[in-house]
């Protein structure tokens, strides 16, 4: 999400003639990040870099936060769309999805896979591979994505799933193996690579995003500025460019599109996460 936001940020800079700073505010799967844009100023100047994680898993994953995923904010746009890639430590002598199922059968108890955290989509698609695989894998969360891909590098873990930005270098350096994307689709940043539906898990769908949100109050006519700007970044040849190397789908719509978006997404993981049985209080 930083490195979306800091392209997608010089080019609205640009567009808008003035500077759009990125503040990090990390933790608590950007509930943290939430919480303060929920309750800042609704002036058009804080504006918040929501994902998957903080809108649509994070509510059924926590029991008490401060702010609606809904209600709390003014929708701008959907940024961008990002599949999954699971990726498998090198020392395994697993190949493909089927062989790492084979391998998680034959190690019941004993074949973890690495997270950036718990309730996030790469926890959630290791819950989802447990379930349609009918598996005894375990899960291990880290504190991001990073530590999670050093984990399996070590062979710590045995698999994960991750973004492709932050696994590609990893999988194209030989330092981890990767096996298939999440997308109903194959991915341009790795097309060799198959879905997890053509290695045989039907149904097997996760796709991480990204939008922009303003704080519920933040006046229309703003909203349409911030709006029109990030449409215009999102299809700038240097915004483009910079997703299509990290396998990102650009996104675009309308403020009112992205906000049918999140509530069909807060409604779609519900079910998952109770599945998973996965809490954080």
């Amino acid at each position: 999400m930083d490195k979306l936001a800091r392209v997608l940020a010089t080019r609205m800079s640009e567009l808008l003639g003035q500077p759009v700073l990125v503040d990090n505010r990390p933790g608590a799967a950007g509930n943290i990040a939430a919480d303060l844009v929920a309750t800042s100023a609704p002036d058009g100047y804080t504006i918040f870099m929501a994902t998957l994680s903080s809108q649509a898993i994070n509510p059924h994953m926590y029991s008490k936060l401060r702010f609606d995923p809904i209600k709390s904010f003014e929708s701008i746009g959907l940024v961008a769309k990002y599949p999954l890639l699971l990726v498998v430590s090198p020392q395994l002598q697993v190949n493909s999805v089927q062989d790492l199922v084979k391998y998680a059968k034959a190690n019941p108890g004993k074949t973890f896979f690495a997270s950036s955290g718990n309730g996030s989509p790469a926890h959630l698609a290791g819950e989802i591979f447990k379930t349609s695989t009918s598996t005894d894998v375990r899960h291990v969360p880290y504190r991001g994505g990073g530590p999670a891909m050093l984990a399996l590098m070590a062979n710590e873990a045995q698999f994960g799933f991750e973004t492709i930005p932050s696994a590609i270098g990893h999988a194209r350096g030989g330092k981890l193996k990767g096996l298939a994307v999440t997308s109903d689709q194959r991915s341009a940043a790795a097309p060799a690579l198959p879905t997890m539906q053509e290695s045989g898990l039907k149904g097997f769908s996760v796709t991480s995003w990204a939008g922009l949100l303003a704080p519920a109050g933040t006046p229309k006519d703003i909203i349409a500025k911030l709006a029109e700007t990030t449409r215009a970044a999102i299809a700038s040849p240097s915004v483009k460019d910079a997703m299509s190397n990290d396998g990102a789908e650009p996104g675009g719509g309308t403020p009112e599109q992205f906000t049918t978006f999140m509530v069909d997404e807060l409604k779609a993981w519900g079910p998952v996460v109770r599945a998973a049985g996965a809490k954080v209080d």
